[in-house]
Formats: C-alpha cells, sequence, structure tokens
C-alpha cells in the first residue's frame, strides 16, 4: 500500500459545526431573554434554566466529539471496529446485496452517548459506494440491516478479500455521511462516514476470518480488532 495521507486532526466533527453554532445562538439567547424577565422578580428559575440548556449543549457537543486516534500495529490482514458502540450480532448471514453468499456479520451499536464518526475497519481499494433508501426501524432490530436506509462501501483488500461495511439508520438517526469514493485507496485511520444520533454499522467479512469480539463487548472506532482476516 502507499504511504498513509497525512490526517486532519478533527476535535468536534465537521458534521456538527452548523448544529452546534445554531444550538448555542438559540440557548444563549434564550437565557438573556429569561435573565431580564426575572432579575427583578427571582433568578432561581433563571439559574435552572442555565443548568438545563448548558447540560443540553455539553451533550451535544459530546455526540459531535471526534477524537484523534491512530490504530497502533500492524494492519495487514487485521479488521478494526469502525465505529464506538457495542457488538449485537455476531453470526453467519446470507449477504443478498453484492456478494449473495453467505458471510460472517459482525454488528456495532452505537448509543446516542458514543462518537458517531466511522472509520474504515481494513486497508485496500474502494470499489464500491452505494445509497439505499429505506425505512428507519430500531437500529438493533435483525430486519434494520437490508430494510433501513443504509450505506453500503465495499473494500478490496491487498490480499484480495472483499469486505463489505454498512452503515445503518436507525429510528432517531435519518442522516447518513458516507465519505468514501469508489476507486479511491483507504485507510485504517482514516473516517469512512458519520450517522447522526444512535445507530448500527455493520461488517461483513469472509468466513474463514477469525472472530476477536464477543456479543455484548464495547468496541473503540479504530482501536478495538474485531476479527483478523485468513491470508
Amino acid at each position: 500500500m502507499a504511504k498513509r495521507r497525512k490526517l486532519r486532526k478533527i476535535r468536534l466533527h465537521r458534521e456538527g459545526t452548523n448544529t452546534l453554532i445554531a444550538g448555542f445562538a438559540a440557548l444563549a439567547a434564550a437565557n438573556i431573554l429569561l435573565f431580564f424577565l426575572l432579575r427583578d422578580i427571582s433568578l432561581i428559575p433563571f439559574y435552572a434554566f442555565l443548568t438545563g440548556t448548558s447540560l443540553l449543549y455539553a451533550i451535544a457537543v459530546n455526540f459531535f466529539r471526534c477524537p484523534i486516534r491512530l490504530f497502533e500495529g500492524e494492519t495487514e490482514n487485521v479488521v478494526v471496529a469502525a465505529a464506538d458502540g457495542k457488538v449485537v450480532v455476531i453470526e453467519e448471514v446470507e449477504e443478498n446485496e453484492h456478494f449473495h453468499d453467505r458471510r460472517l456479520m459482525v454488528s456495532i451499536f452505537m448509543s446516542v452517548t458514543n462518537v458517531h464518526a466511522n472509520w474504515f475497519p481494513v486497508e485496500g481499494t474502494v470499489t464500491k459506494v452505494e445509497h439505499h433508501n429505506g425505512n428507519f426501524h430500531k437500529a438493533w432490530l435483525p430486519k434494520a440491516s437490508t430494510e433501513n436506509e443504509r450505506s453500503t462501501v465495499v473494500i478490496r483488500t491487498p490480499a484480495g478479500q472483499e469486505v463489505l461495511v454498512r452503515q445503518v439508520a436507525g429510528a432517531v438517526a435519518r442522516r447518513i455521511v458516507t465519505y468514501a469514493r469508489r476507486n479511491e485507496e483507504c485507510y485504517i485511520d482514516e473516517h469512512m462516514g458519520f450517522i447522526k444520533f444512535g445507530s448500527r454499522v455493520d461488517v461483513y467479512l469472509p468466513l474463514d476470518t477469525e472472530i476477536l469480539v464477543r456479543m455484548g463487548q464495547t468496541t473503540v472506532g479504530n482501536h478495538t480488532v474485531i476479527g483478523r482476516l485468513k491470508p
């Protein structure tokens, strides 16, 4: 593989810029207005409102945080978690949108408290990027993988294995952003996309992949090794 591209150091994800600016302006205006309305009566309701809105804004900032992460170790044949969250599915399934055969699927569910940036799980070349419109079932339901709105990215590794990554929208998450582009090289450490609010990411692997996570395990995107491809 070619030398890795220089990473952009993002502390807060750019997908949250407009939301955070607009939210700050609205909450600041509401607090200022309430202060002037109550300053001659009692400021106790104002302080309560200020505390509540500050907490709400802190949750929004936490949601859009984007920690700088570099995977330490060899990346050959390694599959890393594409997202922060919890492993909710590890099973052999029939994948009928691209492979049309059986694959091992590892699904990671992201709650609203997780980082929502998504990373490339393997290194290689992007061979397919496709968006599918669909429903908005709860993301942890099995049918969400095939019926919900989703974005599919297929990566061919230098050794020739194909790995499919699927960003799946949930009942709340209704915006999937995918940065992957067909025929571009991709690397572990790079962002593949972003999903706003709770959702899930499915990774489809060859059947002979060694799975290194267990059900219910918490994952850290770009850090937790979820599997190892056979050479």
